[in-house]
C-alpha cells in the first residue's frame, strides 16, 4: 500500500495502538490465570497518549514512565517479547522478572523506567533533562505524570526548577479523572492541570487525550520548543481510564460515565478518521489487527518459554531456608 510520509505515520500510530490494545487485554487475561502477580495497572483507554507522544520523540530521546506504563514503553519502541516476559516474572524481562509490571526499563530507546510511587518520576526526568542540557545534546525528556500526582510537590518542584534553568523537558499530564479510585473532581480545585504552567511562566495547553492526532500535534510543538533551547512545556491530555486502578481495587464510577468514554474509544475514533481521509480501507484495518494480535501472542509464547530467575541469581542461595521459604 503506497502512501505519503505522513500516511505512513498515522498507520504506524494506528498499529502502536493495536498493539497496545491487545497487549492490554492480553495481559488481563493472564492476570486473572494468575499467570501475572502482582500490581497490574492496565493502560486500555488511554493509548492515544503514549501513541501520539511518542511519535513526536526521537529514540535518543528519554521518557520517564509511571505505573501505568506498559503503553509508554511499547509506544517508545520496546519490545513487546521483553515486556511480556518481564511481567509474568522470566528471566528474559526487561529486569530479568525482578520489576514487573511497574518498572520497565530500557535505555536503548531512552525508557528511564516506571515507577511504584505516585510523582515520584517527575525528578527523574528533571535530572536527565538536565543531562542533555549540561552535555549540549539537543535530547529531550518527555515526562509522563498522572492528575493524581500534579498534587505532589514533586510536581511544582520540578516544573520550577525547569522552568527556572529551561530545561528540555515535555510534562505529559495524563488526567484520566482518577487517583486510584478518588475522583479527580474530588482533589483538584481547578478541573484543568494545564493552567497551573503560567505559575512558572512555561506554556501550557489542553488537549483531548483520546485524539492521537491532537496529542502528537502538541507534544511536537512542546518538542520543538524544548529541542531549541527555549524550556519546558505542559501538555494535559484529558483521557479516562477504562479499567479499574490495579485490576483488585476500583471503585464504583457512574455507568452512564464510564459508557459514555467506551464510545469515545482512541482507536474506534481514529479507525472512522483514517477510512474517511482515505488513508486506509477496511482490508488495511483487518491486517493491522491480526499482525497485532500475532505480536501478542508470540510474546506470551516467548515469555511462557523463558525461564524464572534462579535462586542462586537472586542471591537467596546463602539465606537461611525458612528466609526462602517464605519468598
Amino acid at each position: 500500500m503506497g502512501m505519503s510520509d505522513d500516511g505512513a505515520r498515522l498507520v504506524g500510530m494506528l498499529r502502536t495502538m493495536y498493539r497496545i490494545r491487545f497487549f492490554e487485554e492480553r495481559v488481563k487475561e493472564l492476570f486473572g490465570q494468575n499467570l501475572i502477580w502482582g500490581g497490574v495497572h492496565l493502560y486500555i483507554g488511554q493509548e492515544a497518549v503514549a501513541t501520539g507522544a511518542c511519535a513526536a520523540l526521537r529514540r535518543d530521546d528519554y521518557l520517564v514512565s509511571t505505573h501505568r506504563g506498559h503503553g509508554h514503553c511499547l509506544a517508545k519502541g520496546g519490545d513487546i517479547r521483553r515486556t511480556m516476559a518481564e511481567l509474568m516474572g522470566r528471566d528474559t524481562g526487561y529486569c530479568r522478572g525482578r520489576g514487573g509490571s511497574m518498572h520497565l526499563f530500557d535505555p536503548e530507546i531512552g525508557l528511564l523506567g516506571g515507577n511504584g510511587i505516585v510523582g515520584a518520576g517527575l525528578p527523574i526526568a528533571l535530572g536527565a533533562a538536565l543531562s542533555a542540557q549540561y552535555r549540549g545534546s539537543d535530547q529531550v525528556c518527555a515526562c509522563f505524570f498522572s492528575d493524581g500526582a500534579s498534587n505532589q510537590g514533586t510536581f511544582h518542584e520540578s516544573l520550577n526548577l525547569a522552568a527556572l534553568w529551561k530545561l528540555p523537558l515535555v510534562y505529559i499530564c495524563e488526567n484520566n479523572l482518577y487517583a486510584a479510585t478518588t475522583p479527580a473532581s474530588k482533589t483538584l480545585p481547578l478541573p484543568d492541570i494545564y493552567v497551573r504552567a503560567a505559575a512558572y511562566g512555561i506554556p501550557g495547553v489542553s488537549v483531548d487525550g483520546n485524539d492521537v492526532e491532537a496529542v502528537y500535534q502538541a507534544v511536537s510543538q512542546a518538542v520543538t520548543r524544548a529541542r531549541g533551547g527555549e524550556g519546558p512545556s505542559l501538555v494535559e491530555c484529558k483521557t479516562y481510564r477504562i479499567e479499574g486502578h490495579c485490576m483488585v481495587l476500583d471503585c464504583h464510577r457512574d455507568p452512564e460515565e464510564l459508557a459514555a468514554w467506551k464510545e469515545r474509544d482512541p482507536i474506534r475514533m481514529f479507525e472512522g478518521r483514517l477510512l474517511e481521509m482515505g488513508v486506509i480501507a477496511t482490508d488495511d484495518i483487518a491486517e493491522l489487527r491480526s499482525q497485532a494480535e500475532a505480536d501478542v501472542r508470540e510474546a506470551v509464547e516467548y515469555a511462557q518459554a523463558s525461564p524464572f530467575p534462579s535462586a542462586d541469581d537472586l542471591g537467596l542461595a546463602d539465606l537461611p531456608a525458612a528466609v526462602v521459604a517464605g519468598f
